[in-house]
């Protein structure tokens, strides 16, 4: 007998709860419907992607359009109109220091084409020995083995070591949970002086680049660099010539309320890679972004980047990033999701404030992560065995509010945090709406965790 496949029984198995999937049916704004007709409020923007929320038609006309002409012009044949438009958003977005870039399909590729400028980058200034990348713990940063290699992402990465781009990793920089010994205040300087050791022992003319996330997302649970970090580890970089890739798929493209996630810190990277937010998912895009002083030596000595492939700047795809791009530059989104963002964190904190397994609530802009501890005060974490963050987002979901779960967050094996993500135009009804679910969840599944033990 034929052993029929979960898909083909309609439904798929959730890989963090372990249950079946509802199927979708359609999207409208910030809510999803199955094909039951329940309907969800997509509070997580997906995994941080739906910038736009779904089905929004000023996007679809414009994907319409495109196809009405042309789908896809080969990038190494034609430009396009398109591809042309979205280079000059996000210019305008990133500084006009970023006037280069490689399109791509998704945020790991970007990561992989920053890994790879990096390298070429060195070889054209005849640094052939700089193949090895330093990256920090509590880090993801995509499936590419590429991605995988700089990552520290453990259930994510283990049945691929040993084919992996060799890197090594540095502390994680979390105000709320900080080095041994280390105050909050003091961990820009213990994390430059950590980074400098580490280059110094690798030896520094083997160090292509250090990769961080700005905002860590879904490893670390939306965890915000501390004030000075990102200027601290830049010049640890500069003093040895090493490059500095910030990895904003997830937090960056307006995510934060900022178009790049760093011009909070102050700080422009030389390589950066962007994704989810750009296209709001209506069409698979990415990008990889490289600042003027990259770009010169890669033009000078190659004639450009050695990193592309059949669907490189896809016409549709950078067509969608465009329309995507043209609404929030127009409806000023950014400064919504600033004011928006302030307002979330707020109610969430006033909220949760007296459910003593909340360690903290924490993000910029409409990145926000809760994480739960069995103590408050040690803040030890729960036990992976509870499934506390599935059970949550389980209560979440039964309840019509889809939030983005974040186990292992703490140590690579234990750790609860969810995240919310919602989409930069939610209304401030919504909002409220959000805020009031997830608590409703949170305080659901603690009093059973409560009971239970």
């Amino acid at each position: 007998m034929k052993r029929m496949r979960e898909s083909e029984a309609g439904w798929v198995r959730d890989p963090v709860t372990g249950r079946g999937l509802p199927k979708v049916a359609y999207g409208r704004g910030i809510y999803v419907y199955d094909v039951h007709g329940n309907r969800y409020i997509d509070a997580s923007g997906g995994p941080a992607v739906y910038s736009l929320g779904h089905g929004n038609e000023e996007v679809n006309q414009a994907l319409k359009d495109q196809l009405d002409r042309i789908a896809h012009g080969y990038r190494y044949t034609f430009t396009s109109d398109a591809l042309e438009e979205l280079e000059a958003y996000i210019t305008r977005g990133c500084g006009e220091n970023f006037s280069d870039m490689v399109f791509v399909t998704g945020g790991s590729e970007a990561v992989e084409g920053a890994l790879k400028i990096a390298l070429q980058y060195h070889t054209a200034r005849g640094d052939r020995s700089r193949r090895r990348f330093i990256s920090r713990k509590r880090s993801w940063h995509g499936n590419t083995l590429g991605a995988l290699g700089v990552s520290e992402f453990l259930d994510r990465k283990s049945a691929f070591e040993g084919a992996l781009v060799p890197a090594s990793h540095v502390s994680a920089a979390n105000a709320y949970r900080p080095p041994p010994g280390v105050t909050p205040e003091g961990i820009a300087a213990h994390c430059a002086a950590e980074l400098a050791a580490e280059i110094e022992a690798q030896g520094p003319e083997r160090i292509a680049a250090f990769i961080f996330e700005p905002v860590v997302g879904a490893a670390g649970g939306v965890v915000p660099a501390p004030p000075g970090y990102a200027r601290a580890m830049q010049a640890v970089c500069e003093r040895y010539g090493v490059l500095l890739i910030a990895d904003e798929v997830m937090c960056g493209s307006g995510r934060c309320g900022t178009w790049r996630a760093l011009e909070f810190d102050g700080v422009e990277p030389d390589i950066m890679s962007i994704a989810k937010g750009l296209g709001g998912g209506y069409v698979p895009l990415g990008a990889t972004v490289y600042h003027r002083r990259v770009a010169d030596v890669l033009y000078d000595v190659d004639g450009g980047p050695m990193t592309g492939h059949t669907f490189t700047g896809h016409t549709l795809a950078c067509a969608a990033g465009v329309a995507v791009q043209r609404i929030v530059e127009r409806d000023d989104l950014l400064a919504r999701v600033r004011r928006g963002g302030e307002f979330l964190l707020g109610r969430l904190r006033e909220e949760l404030a007296d459910v003593a397994e909340v360690g903290d609530v924490r993000g910029r802009g409409y990145f926000i992560g809760v994480e739960f501890v069995a103590d408050r005060h040690t803040k030890a974490p729960f036990p992976a065995a509870l499934g506390v963050c599935a059970a949550i987002v389980r209560a979440a979901a039964a309840d019509g509010l889809l939030c983005y779960p974040s186990p292992t967050n703490v140590d690579g094996v234990n750790g609860d945090t969810a995240i919310l993500a919602p989409p930069y135009n939610t209304s401030d009804d919504e909002l409220e709406e959000i805020a009031l679910r997830f608590c409703r969840a949170v305080r659901q599944t603690i009093t059973k965790v409560r009971a239970a033990g």
